[in-house]
C-alpha cells in the first residue's frame, strides 16, 4: 500500500497522542524511531502487536528505539487501550488521518468480500537522521519486536 521504501526520508509528520501531547518527526532527531500503524485499538491483532512491543520494550529501548503507535481511534479509546494493556509508549489519535495519509497506510482494504477504506498494518523503522531503514508490511503481530530488531542487526 505505502509507496515509501528503505532509504526514503520519513514524512515530517505531526500528531497528537492520547494525552494531548504533540509529536513530530523533528522531536525524534538523533534517535531511532519505530512508528507502527494498527487498524483499531483493543481488537485481537492490534492487542497482540501492542503487547508484544510492550513485552519487548526494554530491549527496544536498550537498542535505542523510541516507539509511537498510530491509529484513527479517538484519544479516549487510545488511553483505554494503554490502561487496559499497560502500554509504555504513546499512541497517536489520528482521527483526521493526516499521519496515516503522510505515510500512505490509509486506503482500500478487502475483508470477507467487502471493500472499505482502512489502515494497512505497517511499521516504519526510522534512523537518527529521519531516513527509513525498514518498512514492515507483513507484520507478525505476535512476534513484531523481533521483526523490528532484525532491521538493525
Amino acid at each position: 500500500m505505502t509507496s515509501l521504501k528503505v532509504g526514503d526520508k520519513a514524512p515530517a509528520f505531526k500528531g497528537v497522542d492520547q494525552a494531548g501531547k504533540t509529536h513530530t518527526l523533528a522531536d525524534y532527531k538523533g534517535k531511532k524511531l519505530v512508528v507502527f500503524f494498527y487498524p483499531k485499538a483493543s481488537t485481537p491483532g492490534c492487542t497482540w502487536e501492542a503487547c508484544n512491543l510492550r513485552d519487548n520494550y526494554a530491549i527496544l529501548k536498550q537498542k535505542g528505539f523510541e516507539l509511537l503507535g498510530v491509529s484513527a481511534d479517538p484519544a479516549a479509546k487510545q488511553q483505554k487501550f494503554i490502561d487496559k494493556n499497560d502500554l509504555p509508549f504513546p499512541l497517536l489519535a489520528d482521527e483526521d488521518k493526516e499521519v496515516l495519509n503522510a505515510f500512505g497506510v490509509w486506503g482500500p482494504k478487502k475483508f470477507m468480500g467487502r471493500t472499505y477504506d482502512g489502515i494497512h498494518r505497517t511499521t516504519f523503522v526510522i534512523d537518527e537522521n529521519g531516513v527509513l531503514i525498514d518498512v514492515i508490511t507483513k507484520v507478525k503481530t505476535k512476534d513484531h519486536a523481533a521483526q523490528i530488531l532484525a532491521s538493525v542487526e
